[in-house]
């Protein structure tokens, strides 16, 4: 079958949508999975410029739409799996080594943070799947520690399929307007980002803040 060249309204020869557009033209649905798996690979690659373009040329007939959906999710699970890798090979003991060098911060922190995510961590690879920058960085975590594999795929195959699905089928259903899910989830996106900013310095000055505190000399009593 002969592929339909894409007529983007924007960048239709350069930037990511450019490119992602000619991975799509030339590879029909695999293209769009390599994509996805190099955007989760490199988050600076946005996910809400490719799934929704990848929706938009499948419903310009480019490829199905179930082609769509599933070479995006094997794209999604393949990249977080490769993260997934990157964190066993770190390890806990090189994560600890690293930590503990690290200035404002306790080896109990990093204890506590090991806790949680051993109590929430099916959540946080669940959700985090859906949440713009995170998408990406949980797996890496997981790896750390040493998540099950299966249940990890199972959870990132589940939280990509929704993700994706709400992107390409707001680019199939908006056609040549596909482009504007790109506004709507970079607010999102740079929602997400300034939360972790401020999280990260508060937690920076409350330490400072905490080291800054004099201790209380402990008091010797008198003999008489």
């Amino acid at each position: 079958m002969d592929l339909v060249t894409l007529a983007l309204p924007q960048e239709p020869a350069g930037g990511i949508a450019g490119w992602a557009a000619d991975l799509v033209d030339t590879m029909g649905g695999p293209g769009a999975g390599l994509a996805i798996a190099l955007e989760n690979l490199f988050p600076p690659l946005p996910s809400e410029v490719i799934l929704p373009l990848t929706g938009f040329a499948a419903g310009q007939g480019v490829i199905s739409l179930a082609s769509a959906l599933f070479w995006t999710t094997l794209g999604s699970v393949v990249g977080a799996a490769v993260l997934y890798w990157i964190g066993v090979l770190f390890g806990r003991e090189r994560m600890h080594a690293i930590w503990a060098k690290l200035p404002l911060v306790k080896g109990s922190d990093l204890e506590r943070t090991e806790q949680w995510f051993a109590k929430h961590g099916t959540k946080a690879v669940l959700l985090g799947r859906m949440v713009p920058i995170f998408r990406s960085l949980i797996s890496v975590p997981a790896g750390v520690e040493r998540m099950p594999l299966p249940i990890f795929l199972s959870l990132t195959t589940i939280g990509s399929l929704v993700w994706n699905s709400i992107l390409v089928m707001a680019g199939y259903w908006l056609g040549d307007q596909w482009d504007a899910v790109e506004t709507y989830v970079g607010f999102l996106s740079k929602a997400v980002l300034v939360l972790v900013l401020v999280a990260i310095a508060v937690y920076v000055v409350m330490r400072v803040r905490s080291r800054k505190q004099p201790q209380a000399q402990p008091q010797h009593r008198r003999t008489s």
